[in-house]
């Protein structure tokens, strides 16, 4: 602003420009006594709204300028429409917008619209994108492209084809051979039924179909077949005369055989609705009379005049003719069959002398049967003994016995098998405790008081021995020594000096497949004392195998060694070179060295030793 003087003293006033505004210093201008303007300070910046602000649920068309006399406009969001106020905003010279009075506000359809005949599906929201869903009831079904309807932008529910329609099935399928009872309706749960024709019957399926709610009818696979009886029945001595035909009232008429006469009974029958032929009676005879029955025997063909016989159940046919034959006098020609009652092949099985079996053979004719014969063996004592063996032959007697080698002591389960005829018998046997087999010994004289003697076990092993025992017998006078005696004579119980003892006793289980023994050695052998034998007496060495079992005592012996008495020089010899026999041994020698000895003779009375 100026007052249009040019003198000392007059001044301009500058202000901005329309779109600026005074950011800072003077704004005044005078004219100065030296005839010059002073200059102004003023600084002018231009006007700016930046970005125009949110209104609720609205969107904004802004060219992105925000100086002076710029423009925002709003519109509402879908979902949301204009209620009232103005939708403009402009950038004003305080560089901030206008207040836009725009007020949106959110769509809202209500609720969905009813269908005939329909439920809704629908969980009562009514904004914009909202759905609704629709459901048949029953007994209808749609018909329509669609079942849905969505809230639109302008507030109203779009427009569904949902349409509901009664369910119809129509006319009910056709099955062969059949007709329909049926009232005609054909509704959701109308049910039509199915009768098959005259000579026909359901043999697959149900006989009735159901209208479902899908407007069409339930899936049966129904079927009617023609009734067919099958092939006539056939009766003994009879022909059919017959058209082939089986189905519903199809005939067939019976006839007596050549050779046979009618007797009593109706001959006709018809093919009924069960599927059967009638029942008929016809019987016919032969001219001949009643067939022969040989004895034990069955009819089992019979031809116009002829009849087949074979034997009854439990009996087989052994010479003769099979067949009756009747005549042209009418007599019968009768089967010369003989049929004999079929016995076990195998009969009185039985074990004797505990090796042996024995038993009855049943054969046809003369022919010749293989057996095989299987046993096997265990002993409760040894748990890992098992016997098991087999052996097979042939023979045509009627009488067999056969002799296995049997083990003692043990417990034998024996089966033998006709092999042809197929027949097994099954024993069983415990054989007996035997006399025990003398182990082999290699018999010797010594001349000395400290024999070494051998014995080698039996080869069977499986020989039941339970001991060995080692008798001592001196020789003075008569000597008798009894094998059989259960007694067991022990040296140091012996009354007298000179009787026979035992002086070792070793268990099987101690013996391996040989054994060497020293005679006075001066040790205890299961409680037995091995004595020293005394110098210039002489004796005989027998050696006893025992075999126990429960309450029986076996056993069998022989004769060992002779040892030769010995002179003083000898024995003192002795006494130092063997000085493990210990001071009460050379105590005993001495005190029978001087004992004067006369000949002796010894008598074995070993009972049932070997």
């Amino acid at each position: 602003m100026w007052n249009g003087k040019t003198t000392p003293g007059s001044y301009v006033f500058y202000y901005c420009k329309k779109g600026f505004f005074i950011e800072g210093g003077a704004n005044l201008s005078h004219c100065t006594e030296r005839g010059s303007w002073t200059r102004p300070s003023l600084s002018c910046k231009e006007i700016a709204c930046g970005d125009p602000p949110a209104l609720p649920h609205t969107k904004q068309v802004w060219g992105g300028l925000s100086n002076l006399g710029s423009s925002v406009s709003y519109y509402c969001k879908d979902g949301f429409y204009r209620e009232k106020g103005s939708n403009v905003s402009f950038c004003a010279e305080t560089g901030y917008w206008t207040h836009s009075t725009l007020s949106c506000k959110e769509v809202d359809c209500g609720v969905p619209p009813d269908l005939p005949h329909s439920v809704m599906l629908w969980d009562n929201r009514s904004s914009m994108g909202s759905e609704v869903v629709y459901r048949c009831s029953s007994g209808y079904h749609n018909v329509g492209a669609g079942n849905g309807s969505v809230c639109t932008a302008g507030g109203q529910w779009n427009k569904t084809t949902f349409l509901c329609q009664e369910v119809d099935c129509g006319e009910p399928p056709f099955r062969p051979h059949s007709k329909m009872i049926w009232d005609h309706v054909s509704r959701m749960n109308s049910v039509v039924y199915y009768l098959c024709d005259k000579g026909y019957f359901l043999s697959n399926g149900k006989d009735y179909t159901v209208c479902e709610n899908t407007g069409f009818w339930e899936e049966n696979d129904l079927h009617c077949e023609e009734i067919s009886c099958g092939q006539p029945q056939i009766l003994q001595y009879t022909n059919i005369l017959w058209d082939n035909t089986t189905g519903l009232g199809s005939m067939v008429e019976y006839v007596c055989m050549d050779g046979f006469y009618k007797d009593t009974g109706n001959s006709l029958s018809a093919c009924r609705k069960s599927g059967e032929w009638e029942k008929v009676t016809l019987k016919c005879k032969a001219k001949c009379g009643p067939a022969p029955y040989p004895v034990n025997s069955e009819v089992i063909w019979h031809n116009r005049s002829a009849v087949l016989h074979g034997c009854m159940k439990g009996h087989h046919s052994w010479k003769g003719s099979n067949m009756s034959v009747c005549d042209d006098t009418g007599k019968w020609q009768e089967a010369t069959l003989r049929c004999r009652e079929i016995k076990p092949a195998i009969s009185e099985l039985a074990v004797f002398n505990d090796k042996c079996l024995r038993w009855k053979a049943e054969k046809y004719e003369e022919d010749t049967e293989n057996y095989r014969v299987v046993f096997s063996g265990f002993r409760t004592y040894q748990r890992n003994f098992h016997d098991k063996r087999k052996m097979a032959l042939g023979s045509d007697e009627n009488q067999l016995e056969v002799c296995l080698d049997l083990l003692p002591v043990t417990n034998y389960t024996i089966t033998v098998t006709a092999v042809s005829a197929r027949f097994t018998s099954t024993i069983s046997a415990n054989t007996s405790l035997q006399v025990p087999q003398a182990p082999e010994v290699f018999y010797r004289e010594f001349e000395t008081p400290f024999p070494n003697l051998w014995l080698r076990r039996s080869a069977s092993t499986l020989d039941p021995i339970s001991y060995y025992q080692v008798f001592v017998l001196p020789l003075e006078g008569t000597l008798v020594f009894d094998c059989a005696s259960p007694k067991n004579p022990d040296f140091l119980r012996q009354r007298g000096l000179h009787g026979q003892y035992i002086t070792a006793q070793v268990h099987l289980k101690n013996v391996g497949r040989e054994m060497n023994f020293s005679v006075g050695d001066a040790h205890y052998y299961e409680g037995y004392y091995n004595a020293p034998l005394l110098y210039g007496t002489d004796y005989y060495i027998i050696l006893r195998a025992v075999s126990q079992w429960r309450g029986a005592f076996k056993h069998s012996c022989v004769l060992w060694a002779k040892v030769r008495g010995t002179s003083y020089v000898m024995m003192m010899s002795a006494v130092f070179v063997s000085a493990a026999i210990g001071l009460l041994a050379t105590v005993v020698i001495v005190g029978y060295l001087y004992t004067t000895f006369t000949k002796t003779h010894c008598c074995f009375r070993c009972g049932q030793s070997n």
